[in-house]
């Protein structure tokens, strides 16, 4: 019988393919103390804001201001408002935190725990382990972005009630186009946060130090950030990771700006891209001793 050279002097029905399946993976990451705790958080933070707002004196300063300054002022309208607000302080830190946890640790930790090089002697092709691991981590990111925006819209509207979307950049809308809008909103999100989640696998990859991996995404995020608020850079900015972040204001406003959407989509895919292949590159040629 003819063998193909993959699997020449392999065990009798070895499938490459079926090695560490998905769902198994899966229930694996489910049962560690960080996934529960990264997904109860994203619980928690809406219950939290929500609670806060209730010790609100109605003494608010007027010198706070900002871009964001509309959410805030409206969050405690409606619902959906209430969920925007919670994305909008959320977003630029907590948001990158749990996204580099989930990708940072996932192949770090395997090891610094000595269990990796078991796990490629099952034996699991390392371009499969790595695929399968990739997969899992955004998973639960998408999973903790879902139960974030899903706690605050549940909570803020059987507390504020469910109520047209409201900005001081848009006409009023009704809620069915305002969850559209919030839908839209989360997507954009979630595309953002693939380059985290490239740049804290790729630090993974190259790291024995799960700290060090999700740490350094995330340090190097914030440099991203201050590097894009000094002007002087001028138009190198719009190559930064961060510079578009925020973009998804521009889908409050009436009609719809969709430039930067546009281009925060391409640049975020694009960092993605880089970061996922030098990843692949170096595991697959990666001596693997712990």
């Amino acid at each position: 019988m003819t063998q193909s050279s993959s699997t020449v002097g392999a065990a009798a029905g070895y499938r490459p393919a079926a090695t560490l399946p998905f769902a198994a993976e899966f229930r694996r990451q489910a049962s560690r103390r960080r996934t529960q705790l990264a997904l109860g958080f994203m619980v928690l933070l809406p219950l939290i804001v929500l609670v806060a707002f209730q010790f609100d004196s109605g003494n608010d300063d007027d010198g706070g201001g900002g871009e964001f300054s509309s959410l805030a002022d409206l969050a405690t309208s409606g619902g959906l408002n209430f969920t925007l607000f919670c994305l909008l302080v959320s977003a630029s830190f907590l948001l990158v935190v749990v996204v580099a946890l989930f990708c940072g640790d996932t192949v770090a930790s395997e090891a610094s725990w000595g269990s990796l090089r078991y796990l490629l002697a099952v034996p699991v092709p390392r371009a499969r382990l790595l695929a399968v691991k990739l997969l899992v981590a955004l998973a639960y990111s998408g999973l903790a972005l879902l139960l974030l925006a899903g706690t605050a819209l549940l909570a803020g509207t059987l507390r504020y009630g469910w109520e047209p979307l409201r900005s001081q950049v848009s006409a009023q809308l009704d809620p069915a186009e305002g969850l559209l809008r919030l839908a839209a909103v989360l997507g954009y999100l979630a595309v953002v946060l693939l380059a985290v989640a490239g740049l804290a696998f790729l630090l993974s990859v190259v790291t024995d130090a799960a700290l060090g991996a999700v740490g350094g995404a995330v340090l190097l995020w914030i440099l991203s950030s201050i590097l894009d608020q000094i002007t002087a850079l001028g138009g190198i900015r719009a190559f930064l990771p961060t510079h578009y972040a925020n973009a998804w204001l521009g889908l409050l406003s009436t009609p719809v700006q969709t430039d930067d959407l546009v281009r925060g989509c391409i640049s975020a895919i694009a960092y993605a891209t880089l970061f996922w292949s030098l990843a692949f590159w170096r595991f697959t040629r990666k001596d693997v001793t712990s």
